[in-house]
């Protein structure tokens, strides 16, 4: 019993509200210890623990999470998110329910250019629920709204928790092929799953503008059209607007869909491109985003026309004025990116994006080392046999074990934080899932659509959280619940909608990789 005792005990410490880290080492070692004291558990096995912290912090793939979290907290602070949003709210205010669409939409463009959940619920909250109220919309209707935008983040791609999911699924699905006496191992990438909850990403915004539109014509009175419209939107405020994050996206993205460059390198575009994309919001400088383009388009023809290797003995005469043009457009790209890093140093935007972006990683990739911990005294006290066993024994095979993980996913929602569901429970049930010829791609993209609720569900709903530090006092926590509770009701149809047809899930990245 003592590896049942050692989740329960995780469980009840979490709720305690202490540092998850510092639970997830401690009740390995304590219960590690009982095993040891009761002949149940062999401490040699934590002699693995020292090999798997340094392959995580070694990972490449793994560097993609700072990349991403700089790239969503420069868009935050240098104010680019509140243009867009801005924007968006005059371009679709007019209409009944435009401000709540206009909002949905925004957060779908910051989901693909940030990824960050709290920069983008505090920015909304900031912006458009002051403005949701003025113009009459009902204050439950405004928050569900705005808290449900702001979680796109984590299944529209580049997400961070796609990066941490992809290297948990791909570990779980290598032990899957192991236990099956296959030595042959295939793999899976934060790539192929990107691609695969694009459409199920898409899937849920559609599902939110259709309820928002059908809610605003049912009941008028919710959300209403604006009182006072603010003017007419120019075609340069809405390129100005749309124009840099949708870039951002596409150089991201689209690199990683393409084939042409991994996560990692997607993301060092994406922070760099932030970066450019601050400064030209700050200090109002063009050129330095311009050069850089040109730049990196130079160095894209030159190498693909030219060998732009180093070192050889005698290139050719072509080859050497193409290193040469090479080297000045990397010299151009320097001085753009230096340039950007100077002005967001000067604006007192880069130094507290570093250091929010330190505290992020930090607390991510402590978390993910604690958890590596009571994994290995997990499954040393036999809770992968205790595991296996109850998920053999319901009924339904592998799809009955998937609703079984699906719900203990979503009721875990409640109390833990995505982080904590991905490096806690995956790795316990996403081996004995996978043997059981469950498309792996398919699996993930399940466990993220459902972490999608962990934001929105009380008591401890992170977005709720946030909304409510920057919502006014005339806004109930009351009512930020009743509003969340029809998207979480939604979120659950694009679940269910994604676990009825794979192909949402498999197609893409079938045709892409």
């Amino acid at each position: 019993m003592l590896d049942v005792l050692m989740f329960a005990t995780l469980c009840v410490g979490i709720l305690s509200g202490f540092p998850v880290v510092f639970i997830l080492t401690g009740s390995a070692l304590v219960f590690g210890a009982l095993g040891w004291a009761f002949g149940v558990f062999t401490p040699s096995l934590l002699g693995a623990l020292p090999q798997r912290v340094f392959g995580t912090m070694t990972s490449e793939v793994l560097v993609a999470i700072p990349l991403f979290v700089f790239m969503g907290i420069m868009l935050e602070r240098s104010k680019i998110a509140e243009d867009l949003l801005e924007t968006m709210g005059r371009l679709f205010g007019r209409l009944r329910g435009g401000l709540a669409i206009s909002v949905t939409v925004v957060g779908a463009l910051l989901a693909a250019s940030t990824g960050i959940v709290g920069a983008t619920v505090v920015t909304m909250g900031l912006m458009a629920l002051p403005a949701m109220l003025r113009n009459r919309y009902d204050a439950g209707f405004a928050c569900g709204t705005i808290c449900a935008a702001g979680t796109l983040g984590q299944i529209i791609p580049p997400s961070t928790v796609m990066v941490i999911l992809g290297e948990i699924i791909s570990a779980a699905y290598q032990q899957a092929q192991l236990a099956k006496g296959l030595f042959s191992i295939q793999t899976v990438s934060v790539g192929e799953l990107f691609a695969g909850s694009l459409l199920p990403g898409l899937l849920l915004v559609a599902l939110y503008i259709l309820y928002q539109a059908v809610t605003a014509w049912l009941r008028p009175a919710i959300a209403p059209a604006l009182v006072q419209p603010e003017g007419a939107v120019s075609r340069g405020e809405i390129l100005g607007a749309l124009v840099p994050p949708i870039v951002l996206v596409v150089a991201v993205l689209g690199s990683i869909l393409g084939g042409v460059a991994t996560p990692t390198e997607a993301a060092s575009v994406g922070a760099v491109g932030a970066t450019l994309l601050a400064a030209r919001r700050l200090a109002g400088a063009v050129w330095p985003a311009s050069l850089s383009l040109a730049s990196v388009l130079g160095l894209v023809v030159l190498a693909s026309l030219f060998d732009l290797r180093l070192g050889r003995s005698a290139p050719p005469l072509a080859d050497q004025a193409a290193i040469a043009a090479a080297a000045l457009c990397s010299a151009g790209l320097a001085v753009a990116i230096g340039h950007a890093l100077a002005v967001t140093a000067r604006a007192g935007v880069l130094a507290g994006v570093c250091r929010s972006t330190a505290t992020i990683t930090a607390m991510i990739f402590a978390m993910l080392i604690g958890a590596t911990l009571f994994a290995l005294v997990f499954r040393g006290l036999g809770g992968d046999d205790m595991v296996h066993a109850a998920l053999s024994a319901i009924p339904g095979g592998a799809a009955g074990a998937i609703a079984a993980v699906m719900a203990v996913i979503f009721a875990l929602g409640f109390f833990l934080d995505f982080v904590e569901i991905c490096i806690i429970v995956i790795p316990i049930v996403g081996p004995i899932i996978l043997q059981m010829d469950v498309d792996p791609i398919w699996f993930g993209v399940l466990v993220a659509v459902n972490l999608q609720t962990s934001f929105l569900t009380p008591p401890f709903g992170f977005s709720l959280f946030y909304l409510r530090g920057v919502a006014p006092e005339s806004v109930r926590t009351l009512d930020i619940y009743r509003g969340v509770a029809p998207f979480v009701a939604i979120q659950l149809v694009a679940l269910a909608i994604t676990a009825s047809f794979p192909e949402l899930a498999t197609a893409l990245p079938r045709a892409l990789f």
